[in-house]
């Protein structure tokens, strides 16, 4: 299997300007909770003018403590199943609609690296979640390979892809 390409500044921008066209034609609006791309999700979507208009929030929570109190992560999941985790993603993307008015949301946590990881959850590993609101989340473990920047940045996309997946589902 070949390894996917690492997407550059105009192949995200592009993909993100896919996604405002879809949230603008199905009258969606979206937010992002992101630990592991702190932020550069929300980034790629409000470097598009007038995405005020379709772009809600975005939340960056690293530390157990913020996932807790601004997405309502449960401290019991975050022992249990650590911040590296479907259980965890799932309650991020269900906070980030709670927290905000948008009507879909994507949430990811992972390990970019280059250290963090375990056996278990190598660096690279990645959780991403969708939702729409009053729906049910989609959740999809990924590993990507590369480095920090690689793994951010192939983050970013599958990230996108999703939500774009959702807007027009």
């Amino acid at each position: 299997m070949d390894t996917p390409a690492i997407p550059n500044d105009a192949e995200l921008g592009a993909l993100a300007r896919r996604l405002a066209d879809t949230l603008v034609a199905r009258h969606h609006l979206v937010c992002t909770a992101e630990s592991c791309t702190g932020g550069w999700i929300a980034k790629c979507l409000t470097d598009i003018p007038g995405s005020s208009a379709w772009f809600d929030c975005g939340m960056v929570a690293y530390s157990y403590e913020a996932k807790q109190a601004m997405l309502g992560v449960r401290p019991q999941t975050l022992e249990r199943e650590g911040a590296v985790s479907r259980e965890t993603v799932i309650e991020m993307v269900s906070g980030a609609l709670v927290h905000s008015a948008a009507s879909i949301a994507v949430a990811v946590t992972g390990i970019a690296g280059p250290g963090g990881g375990t056996a278990g959850k190598p660096v690279g590993t990645v959780w991403i979640a969708w939702k729409r609101r009053g729906g049910y989340p989609k959740a999809e473990v990924f590993h990507f390979t590369g480095d920090r920047e690689a793994v951010r940045r192939q983050t970013i996309a599958a990230a996108l892809h999703g939500l774009l997946e959702l807007a027009t589902a």
